[in-house]
Formats: C-alpha cells, sequence, structure tokens
C-alpha cells in the first residue's frame, strides 16, 4: 500500500466542503503518460488500499508489456475511532492515508497493451474505487 515515508502533522483537518459549490480539478486533468487513462468524473476521497486494489487489477491485466502509471498519491491520513466508544475524548487515532480526488482528475493510466484490453482493466479498475470514472484515450 501507498503511504508518505514522513509527515508533517499527524492528524490534519478534514478539509469540508460547499456542495452546492462542487469543485473542479484544475491539474492533472488530461492524458500524459499512457495511451488511455482513468478519469474522475465525481469528487471524494480514495483510500490506499483502494488505490492497491485498482493498481493489482491493472497490473494483472497489463501483464509485462504493458505499464501502468498511477497519478495520485495518499497522503492525507485520515482518523477512525473505536466502535462504542462515546462522543468527545478527542479526535479518533490515524487509521491510514487517503486523497482527495476532484471531478476531471486522472487517476490511472496505460500503455503498451491493447485497446480493447485497456479498456476493459480501467473499467475494472474504476469499481474499485468510491468515486464515478470513465475510460479516456489520449
Amino acid at each position: 500500500m501507498m503511504f508518505p515515508k514522513k509527515v508533517k502533522y499527524r492528524k490534519w483537518h478534514t478539509m469540508r466542503h460547499n456542495p452546492k459549490k462542487p469543485q473542479v480539478e484544475t491539474r492533472g486533468t488530461e492524458v500524459s503518460f499512457g495511451s488511455f487513462g482513468l478519469k474522475a468524473y465525481s469528487g471524494g476521497r480514495i483510500r490506499s488500499n483502494q488505490i492497491e486494489a485498482a493498481r493489482k487489477v491493472l497490473a494483472r491485466s497489463a501483464g509485462k508489456a504493458g505499464k501502468v502509471w498511477i497519478r495520485i498519491f495518499p497522503d492525507m491520513p485520515y482518523t477512525g475511532k473505536p466502535a462504542e466508544v462515546g462522543m468527545g475524548k478527542g479526535k479518533g487515532d490515524p487509521q491510514g492515508y487517503c486523497f482527495e480526488v476532484r471531478a476531471g482528475r486522472v487517476i490511472f493510466e496505460v500503455d503498451g497493451i491493447p485497446a480493447t484490453v485497456a479498456v476493459e482493466a480501467l473499467r475494472k479498475a474504476g469499481t474499485k474505487l468510491p468515486v464515478k470514472s470513465k475510460v479516456i484515450a489520449r
């Protein structure tokens, strides 16, 4: 799983957003490295284990000939409290790391495999993620 080697702060703010004003990504919106990419069409938080599950699907279908690029990195810690613990008594302990995705972000890219295989692999990888996504070509 992906996580940073070192972090400056153990716990981050929650970073709430206004649902009436959806945020759209300005960077990382085009396919830059591969021939096909998986683009997010809704916002959300993608945890490191979800990225790893999608990466495994892509690596399995790409084989040795194909190349996979992961365009996001989970560097934001998320916290959680144990089950059946009352309110108050501070914030929970860090559970793992996630990446906050906005609409328009390219998450994965692939190259070196046939178009039909690449599209199917990216579609399967998209089902592992908690955001709506589409396969795009260069």
